[in-house]
């Protein structure tokens, strides 16, 4: 029985030869991880967008994207937009629910294949938009070219029925704009980050951005990384949270003092705490605890090591049970594929987690008796 309200972590096969396959974890609202194995969720699937309201948009390697209920086991065929001048890949996906009219849309961000920009690949300058229970995609053209490379890099947040994402803003102090696709208008929009000085020591690499949502607002987090590595994380977490009720203002939420291996996301709060990758594969979740802004993580609860996969190859979403039909969405387009009958299955790396405790506990009897 799946709770109410869970944080959803996502593992992405990390190569096409990886013993490795895609996989879930379900953590519900009192901290307990599921053990139990989604079978809508194949091996070779790229989560590529949650709608926090009980369905999940999934990539596939073949012609269709995914539909899945968790709750229900139900699962539906969406054929892929027949543009694909960008490249097909799972991050220029994503999936948003709109509260005011109750639909759902798949959005692809459609890139330019025109010769005469000569960024025309890093670029894009329409999304296409497809609304569950319709049998066709539409394109709707930006009002300019928007970085492809914001897009994967820093991600996509669906809040409130409006998606969220990076581009590139040279004349900014952050060199970053937010844009907004509200899907119900199918319409665009520029917010601008907040005016300030970022550290940047000779001894730091660049900063990093990431666009996240934390208690239904929409954030963005930035740190400092590394010169020699890139990807490494080094000094405070600045995170910024928008308020749109007080004229687009961003407020500064958290200066987390230690930075974690990774920035998870598009969702890095699961209830209270802050879920936080630390020492290789070990998945901790931390309260954040301190005065004013600064705060540093502590108490932190040991959730989940996921040896032998690899740090930084993970997601985190938001899910809210729901018994939503997906046969009431079934079109010409939509190939609806009958429910799974048999009951899910413990997860394999479950079975390899408690054949290597039982190898740690005959060690330390060995050592013991040493």
């Amino acid at each position: 029985m799946l709770a109410t309200r869970c944080a959803l972590l996502f593992f992405s096969r990390e190569s096409v030869s990886s013993e490795h396959p895609s996989d879930s974890v379900l953590i519900d609202e009192a901290w307990s991880q599921s053990t139990l194995a989604v079978p809508v969720i194949g091996p070779d699937d790229f989560l590529c967008g949650s709608s926090n309201i009980g369905l999940v948009c999934l990539y596939t390697q073949t012609t269709t994207i995914k539909i899945i209920n968790l709750a229900t086991g139900g699962c539906l065929h969406l054929e892929k937009p027949a543009k694909n001048l960008a490249g097909d890949h799972s991050s220029l996906y994503s999936f948003g629910f709109h509260p005011v009219t109750k639909k759902y849309k798949v959005t692809y961000f459609l890139g330019d294949s025109r010769k005469a920009h000569p960024r025309a690949k890093d670029s894009f300058y329409a999304i296409q938009v497809h609304t569950l229970g319709d049998e066709k995609w539409k394109d709707v053209g930006s009002p300019e070219a928007l970085s492809l490379n914001c897009v994967k890099n820093s991600g996509v947040v669906n809040v409130d029925g409006i998606m969220y994402w990076l581009t590139e803003d040279q004349g900014a102090s952050w060199q970053h704009a937010v844009i907004s696709f509200d899907l119900s208008r199918e319409s665009f929009g520029r917010i601008q980050l907040p005016t300030v000085v970022l550290e940047d020591f000779a001894f730091y690499g660049p900063h990093q951005y990431w666009i996240k949502e934390i208690d239904g607002k929409v954030c963005i987090a930035t740190s400092q990384t590394t010169q020699n590595q890139p990807r490494e994380l080094i000094g405070e977490i600045q995170i910024w949270t928008l308020h749109i009720h007080l004229e687009q203002r961003w407020i500064q939420k958290y200066m987390i003092q230690s930075s974690p291996q990774c920035i998870l996301g598009p969702n890095i709060f699961h209830g209270d705490k802050i879920l936080s990758q630390q020492y290789g594969s070990i998945l901790y979740s931390c309260e954040l605890l301190g005065k004013n802004l600064e705060v540093k993580m502590s108490n932190a609860d040991r959730l989940l090591d996921f040896t032998p996969r690899k740090p930084g190859n993970m997601q985190s979403y938001t899910f809210v049970k729901s018994l939503v039909r997906l046969d009431a969405y079934k079109k010409a387009s939509i190939v609806r594929r009958p429910k799974r009958q048999e009951s899910w299955e413990l997860k394999k790396w479950e079975a390899w987690e408690s054949n290597r405790c039982v190898l740690e506990d005959t060690w330390k009897d060995v050592q013991h008796l040493e």
